[in-house]
């Protein structure tokens, strides 16, 4: 293949964001797939970025699952960055998929809200791969190997596991999953 090796570095999540007031009638479920189907029911505004990103797929995986193609005036694809798209579903009280580290950048601006938390459908890894320098003569395949065994080592991974904003962590270290506890996202 590309890659030679692939290797855990850390983990964070996705949440689902929208208005921070409740709808009437309409109490949002914590879980993602209920959460879905609730907003394509009642046909609420639902901002998806549209463009082929990580984000973006995570959200087509999670409408498949519950087998709903969403389409109508309800649903909107946006071809946007993350960024543009909460400011987008704060302007039309919609909803949107996120990740958290790109949400606790942009929480204290939006008037949004998380409206469902740990889930394990919503898990989202990082991993880290050097490319085979079999297959690729030109790269610099002992850089690679230094940054993988940094990035997975103590340090790194010290490093990765104290990174915050608003005193909550962005990502959980993952190298060491089995030596790790497995720690809450939210505070």
């Amino acid at each position: 293949g590309y890659g030679s090796k692939r290797h855990a570095v850390m983990y964070n999540d996705f949440v689902l964001v929208g208005p921070d007031a409740s709808i009437p009638n309409i109490q949002i479920s914590e879980n993602i797939n209920t959460a879905l189907q609730q907003i394509a029911e009642h046909q609420l505004t639902f901002i998806s970025r549209g463009d082929n990103s990580g984000t973006h797929k995570k959200e087509q995986t999670l409408w498949k699952t519950v087998e709903i193609k969403p389409e109508g005036l309800w649903y909107r694809e946006v071809g946007q960055g993350m960024g543009k798209v909460l400011q987008m579903a704060a302007e039309l009280d919609a909803y949107t998929l996120t990740d958290r580290g790109t949400w606790l950048a942009y929480q204290d601006k939006l008037p949004l809200a998380i409206l469902n938390r740990k889930d394990p459908h919503l898990h989202n890894p990082y991993h880290i791969i050097a490319v085979n320098p079999l297959r690729h003569n030109t790269i610099n395949h002992e850089g690679a190997d230094a940054l993988i065994s940094w990035i997975t080592s103590t340090a790194g991974q010290s490093l990765i596991g104290s990174f915050a904003i608003s005193d909550t962590l962005l990502f959980i270290p993952s190298a060491n999953a089995r030596e790790m506890a497995r720690q809450s996202m939210d505070p």
